[in-house]
């Protein structure tokens, strides 16, 4: 694993045009250290999942570098696609399945992710049996279950309720504090990104390109003092801020 404060992904003046001639990023570039939580903030359509999906190997750029690091990716997507025949731990297991690893092994490693998650109770449950919220533990637990340096979250809260999304963003601080994986997360939300992030990385709309990059300095843990505080409040108003004009002007 890389060390921290060492950059684990870099992206030098991307560019991502698609065959229909949509242009979605253009001279975006983005470092991101080891063990970092960084937001990738942005109007929809401004190309933040595009990114994500670079990052990830998903997709690859029309011009420029990318560089990723070596080892496990996970990746959380918005909707939970889980395998609605499978119960939780088979879910859970599946990138261990499509890459031969030992049974036992794999017992252990399922095992394990659902218990970060707070699934462990529920590793026979089925999709249907589980609300919307555990349904996207599930989907952590089987991005967690190969042990990646790097998490990759694209809007994984966004349809979930108010309460439920507040939980979740309580427990992926406290995964990610624990754990000390590099996390890259986009939202939409303002708010969501100032509780979660270290830095927000605000992009204008597309072509995406970085607009601000802001520093969240707040110290971990958070929990609802925070959420609440001043701080918090000054903090969303200079994303804020930042976004509007994000949405209005492109990058110098």
């Amino acid at each position: 694993m890389s060390e921290p404060g060492t950059p684990i992904v870099s992206l030098r003046d991307v560019g991502k045009t698609f065959e229909s001639g949509i242009v979605a990023l253009d001279d975006f570039s983005l470092d991101v250290n080891a063990g970092e939580f960084v937001s990738l903030l942005g109007p929809s359509g401004c190309g933040k999942s595009t990114a994500l999906r670079m990052v990830a190997g998903l997709s690859t750029a029309s011009i420029g570098t990318v560089e990723l690091p070596e080892g496990n990716i996970g990746f959380v997507f918005q909707d939970p696609t889980l395998m609605p025949w499978a119960d939780v731990a088979a879910n859970a297991r599946l990138p261990l399945k499509l890459s031969g690893a030992d049974a036992a092994q794999s017992n252990e490693a399922v095992a394990r992710a659902l218990a970060r998650v707070g699934l462990a109770d529920f590793a026979k449950a089925y999709p249907r049996e589980l609300s919307g919220g555990m349904k996207m533990r599930a989907s952590i637990a089987r991005a967690l279950v190969t042990e990646p340096a790097l998490l990759l979250m694209d809007e994984p809260f966004a349809a979930l309720d108010e309460i439920t999304r507040f939980k979740l963003n309580n427990d992926l601080l406290k995964l990610w504090q624990e754990l000390r994986r590099t996390v890259v997360f986009v939202t939409h939300s303002v708010f969501e990104s100032v509780y979660l992030s270290q830095r927000i990385v605000v992009m204008t709309s597309r072509p995406g390109r970085v607009f601000a990059d802001i520093p969240i300095d707040a110290p971990y843990p958070r929990d609802e003092r925070f959420r609440t505080s001043a701080e918090f409040a000054g903090h969303c108003r200079v994303v804020s801020e930042a976004l509007g004009q994000a949405m209005t002007e492109q990058a110098a």
